[in-house]
């Protein structure tokens, strides 16, 4: 982080930009004097003390005429004063709510930098100083970074289950579960030939972390899910050329995403496009027509188009409505592209076709791209299939690569640990590999720091948080 951890500190909290109202946020020792000098002057000198602060009741807004150094109108503007440690920061905080034009910001900004007690903020500074106050641990901070990226409804929800303390809860559990584990070992180390201390303890304090295993198993296997309400769930648009996949996925975007033409193989590269389904990001990829190919351009479509099918996590076969099988999928079979649970079939052209000349069943579902005509129920279908994905009732846990790589690290050393006590290597092996997945699961949450890993994390944040 920038300068000193003790200095006073200024940002921007709300986004820039025009705006009705701006707030610019303090916080450190010296936040009152800040706010005393723009709203005032510093009141009286005492004989007994430092000099007495004019500042408004803790927690009540106040309107404050704000100036500069000089004595001129900065703006009228409403103040709240909020002294540590009951504060985001732990720290005394200031905050001043202007007028949100980039000037008024600007100029009060400037007056408080000038007057030489406070600096303006590093990026994430603020809530760095919340988690070593001890007010927020690292999944928390991780969090509120998430609250502010969020986009969709389902991405809002899983941060906010984060910022509730969800995630740190089941971590701080787990390792209490090994402290224990490790306690009641080393007491066996310790004190081998007491006889208040059974000989099995042991493998009686394994039981818990053999679970423990289990737990930390379905946490690595649910990291796929959490990260695609974070990035966004694949899907893929299949089939051979002039089926429609392009015009379909301009239908479900509402735009000209991708270029329509009615000669074979316009789509060359994998096209994506970002939408929202049941309150998560979605990515949706069109892509080349899949037949033998007649040059070696088209090739590496049909290529990138078959390994955009083997990554996605829903597939969408288009093909004309009323048509026999096409040799593209009998290609796609032959490359490994085989459908599976999930994979939705799409007749498309039904405006082609006479009236109820093939219908919808299941997840074969008869659409028309240029109409319209059973578009809703193809979305109704996808939404379902989204939700299925990636709503859960249980507490989101591993949601970033960092926390994967750690929980991952805890759970090899369990494992390690239980294979140890089964072949009767000793407790002091077992106790080692504890410990360390104790220290894995204490860096997810923060109870056990490196600097380098926190400066890396909140230089990620926005100046202002």
């Amino acid at each position: 982080m920038a300068a000193r951890p003790s200095d006073t500190i200024i940002a921007l909290a709300s986004g820039a930009g025009r705006a009705g109202v701006a707030v610019i946020r303090l916080s450190g020792a010296r936040s009152g004097a800040v706010l005393a000098a723009l709203s005032g002057g510093p009141g009286h000198v005492s004989r007994d003390g430092p000099p007495a602060l004019d500042l408004p009741e803790p927690r009540r807004a106040a309107v404050r005429i704000l100036r500069d150094a000089a004595g001129g109108f900065l703006d009228e503007a409403l103040v709240l004063w909020m002294p540590g440690p009951g504060s985001y920061t732990g720290e005394d905080v200031a905050e001043l709510h202007v007028h949100g034009g980039p000037a008024v910001v600007e100029a009060v900004m400037s007056a408080a930098t000038g007057a030489g007690l406070c600096r303006i903020a590093a990026p994430g500074e603020f809530t760095r100083r919340a988690f070593d106050a001890g007010r927020i641990d690292l999944t928390q901070a991780e969090a509120i970074a998430d609250l502010i990226d969020a986009e969709t409804e389902g991405q809002r929800r899983q941060a906010a289950r984060l910022y509730q303390g969800e995630a740190a809860r089941v971590f701080d559990s787990w390792r209490g579960l090994l402290i224990a584990a490790m306690a009641a070992l080393e007491a066996s180390i310790d004190f081998p030939d007491e006889s208040d201390i059974p000989a099995s303890i042991a493998l009686g304090a394994l039981g818990p972390i053999e679970r423990l295993a289990s737990d930390l198993e379905a946490a690595l296997r649910d990291a796929g899910r959490l990260s695609r309400v974070r990035e966004g769930l694949s899907i893929a648009i299949l089939g051979p050329p002039n089926a429609g996949k392009s015009s379909l996925i301009n239908r479900l975007a509402r735009r000209e995403a991708a270029i329509v033409s009615p000669v074979p193989g316009t789509t060359r590269d994998v096209v994506d496009v970002r939408l929202v389904m049941a309150g998560y990001p979605v990515w949706i990829a069109d892509t080349a027509g899949l037949r033998e190919a007649a040059d070696a351009i088209e090739a590496e479509g049909v290529r990138r188009a078959l390994a955009r099918a083997e990554e996605a996590d829903i597939r969408l076969w288009v093909s004309e409505a009323g048509e026999p099988e096409r040799p593209a999928q009998a290609v796609s079979r032959e490359k490994g592209a085989s459908f599976r649970p999930g994979d939705l079939v799409i007749l498309n052209k039904a405006d082609r076709l006479a009236d109820g000349a093939v219908a919808s069943e299941g997840d074969v579902l008869v659409v028309s791209a240029l109409t319209g005509a059973g578009i809703d129920r193809l979305e109704e279908r996808l939404a379902q299939l989204v939700r299925e994905r990636l709503d859960a009732d249980e507490a989101p846990l591993v949601t970033r690569a960092r926390h994967r790589e750690l929980a991952a690290e805890a759970h090899g050393a369990v494992c390690r640990a239980l294979q140890a006590a089964r072949q009767g290597r000793g407790a002091e092996l077992v106790v080692e590999d504890l410990r360390l997945a104790a220290r894995s699961l204490g860096r997810i949450t923060g109870a056990i720091d490196a600097e380098d890993l926190l400066d890396t994390i909140f230089s990620s944040f926005c100046i202002g948080k």
